[in-house]
């Protein structure tokens, strides 16, 4: 049986255990949640204003982005080197962790592919889809999906929003 003065210090022991266990678990969690440390590099036009709509929506997801203003030629460039073709192009292209994100892709998509870090190129919003990150006009949401793609043309479906 303990005594008086010696439950204090037990008393100690097990609250700065317990507190030590709840941060090394919440630092665990902040780290699964976290983006690559890595940024984003985004390409796109300067007069595209979707696009900085897109940047600031993965900034607010915890990604650091760098963008660079390009023409549209080297736009095309980019992407194509990228192993993205021509109908799974958008409006401009993110490299991050040897992959390209073409177009608007949800944030939550470019985690996950980063976590998940399946063998391919990259993923891809073709077009400019209503709804999608950067493409928001009110509560109208077209159907979109996000398509995974490789540099020998396989395609699938990533992710599909409705």
């Amino acid at each position: 049986m303990l005594t008086g003065d010696m439950k204090k210090p037990t008393l100690v022991l097990v609250l700065f255990t317990l507190v030590a266990a709840g941060a090394a678990l919440a630092l665990v969690r902040a780290q699964q949640a976290t983006p690559a440390a890595e940024p984003i590099v985004v390409y796109k036009t300067a007069t595209c204003g979707c696009c900085g709509v897109w940047v600031e929506h993965l900034r607010a997801a915890g990604f650091t982005v760098e963008t660079h203003d390009v023409s549209h030629e080297a736009l095309a460039g980019i992407a194509g080197t990228a192993g993205v073709t021509p109908d799974l192009r958008s409006c401009h292209t993110g490299l991050v962790g040897g992959y390209a994100i073409e177009g608007h892709v949800p944030a939550t998509d470019i985690k996950r592919l980063l976590k998940d870090r399946p063998a391919v190129a990259g993923i891809s919003v073709p077009g400019m889809p209503v709804g999608s990150p950067g493409m928001e006009m009110g509560d109208r949401r077209d159907p979109y999906n996000v398509v995974a793609f490789t540099r020998e043309g396989r395609r699938s479906v990533f992710a599909q929003y409705r």
